[in-house]
């Protein structure tokens, strides 16, 4: 039997984990990951092949479930890349985010800015409607 990959992604209020061969996996291996879910009241979704557990686990938790389990399996875990926001990097604001700045400064950017950030501002102003 072959080896099950894992990827585990930790979010603020659950885990998921992308099982990277399961094309390649025997019936009896996915439903030893099926069950693994059940048990812990998650989704198994087969069109993404992931799972979702609504439990904050961090990811030698996460680990050491697999570990009790049927499931012999490499864990890998890829960090959550978090969005960075943008900031300005000019003028009076500089180092404030776009999402911080004044509706009259942003409206200001609208008519007089043509810079490199006139995207990010374009989208800040949809984002409230301006």
């Amino acid at each position: 039997m072959q080896i099950v990959n894992f990827i585990f992604t930790a979010y603020k209020n659950s885990f998921c984990v992308f099982v990277k061969n399961l094309e390649n996996l025997s019936v009896e291996q996915i439903q030893d990951i099926q069950a693994f879910v059940k048990k812990r009241n998650g989704i198994f979704d087969f069109n993404s092949y992931s799972f979702v557990i609504q439990k904050k686990i961090e990811f030698y938790e996460f680990e050491k479930l697999i570990q009790k389990s049927s499931i012999e399996a490499n864990c890998i875990e890829k960090p959550l890349i978090k969005k960075q926001s943008p900031r300005v990097d000019f003028g009076e604001y500089k180092g404030l985010f776009y999402k911080e700045l004044p509706n009259s400064y942003l409206l200001w950017l609208k008519n007089n800015y043509l810079g490199k950030n006139r995207a990010i501002i374009e989208n800040e102003l949809k984002n409230r409607n301006l």
